[in-house]
């Protein structure tokens, strides 16, 4: 899934950014400002009209993100919550 499409609220884990070519200057931004492989990224608001800007969190840090700058990013699997608690 692409962070593009992660639902309002929802959190997941960075996979990888995706360049869109050799000299993509927005994904090597990206990954120096901290979207990593590892890393839990979580929407936080969405735009008025048609979500773009989306406002994202990774760690303390909030980024305001265009639709195509999100496109670039790839999730994983939805990261568990830190505030539950498994049960034995």
């Amino acid at each position: 899934m692409r962070l593009s499409k992660l639902p309002l609220y929802e959190t997941a884990v960075i996979d990888r950014v995706t360049p869109l070519t050799s000299s993509d200057t927005i994904a090597r931004r990206l990954s120096e400002l901290g979207f990593v492989p590892g890393e839990p990224v979580r929407v936080v608001a969405l735009g008025p009209l048609g979500g773009d800007p989306m406002a994202v969190e990774i760690g303390f840090t909030r980024f305001a993100l265009r639709h195509s700058e999100a496109e670039r990013i790839i999730l994983r699997t939805p990261a568990p919550l830190p505030d539950q608690k498994h049960s034995a």
